[in-house]
């Protein structure tokens, strides 16, 4: 395992909103700007090399949204096919550019960059091949993958993320980070308005 050379960072910001209702939950506002952007800066101002947003084509709001942070835009034609896809195009990113990748979610704006210090630090250390952040002993997100994980993570297929990998990893663990946001998620309305 290398632990100590590059770790990127993936937003995965190109899934649908269909428990959120019409809007793409993406641009939906918290303290005045959208939830994607709220989760890219996180990655965009953590202690890791190059990050980039997965995105579905279709929604130029989502790449508006993202306008101004060292981000690149990797776009996802295949996005409506599921979470896989995004997690596929995303491991093909970071491919060549890292020997780990940090995943976190475009629905998470509450995720500090100091959470994802802590865990890419867990790593640096020489730990485990798969670290996931948590909190109060239970596991949330963001979540890192050493290289030796990128074929299986680019073998997903359907709507799902690197969960299955993640609990198929021997030497997989949840790093405590102290932070509420990493199990705070929104998929409705109702759980923007519990943020706001």
């Amino acid at each position: 395992m290398t632990t100590g050379g590059t770790v990127a960072g993936v937003l995965l910001a190109a899934g649908d909103s269909d428990r959120f209702g019409e809007r793409d939950k993406l641009l939906a506002t918290l303290d005045g700007e959208p939830l994607v952007r709220h989760a890219a800066r996180t990655l965009a101002g953590a202690d890791i090399g190059p990050v980039a947003a997965v995105v579905d084509p279709g929604s130029s709001g989502v790449r508006d949204a993202l306008a101004g942070l060292d981000i690149a835009v990797v776009e996802n034609y295949e996005a409506a096919a599921g979470q896989a896809t995004s997690v596929r195009r995303g491991v093909a990113w970071a491919r060549e550019r890292a020997d780990a990748v940090v995943f976190a979610l475009g629905d998470m704006p509450r995720v500090h960059a100091e959470t994802v210090d802590r865990v890419v630090g867990a790593y640096r250390d020489g730990r485990e091949s798969a670290l996931a952040a948590g909190y109060e002993e239970r596991r949330g997100n963001p979540v890192l993958f050493d290289a030796r994980h990128f074929d299986a993570l680019a073998a997903l297929e359907g709507d799902t993320g690197g969960r299955g990998v993640f609990e198929a990893a021997d030497d997989a663990a949840v790093v405590e980070t102290g932070d509420t946001g990493v199990r705070v998620d929104v998929d409705t309305p109702g759980d923007l308005d519990g943020l706001r």
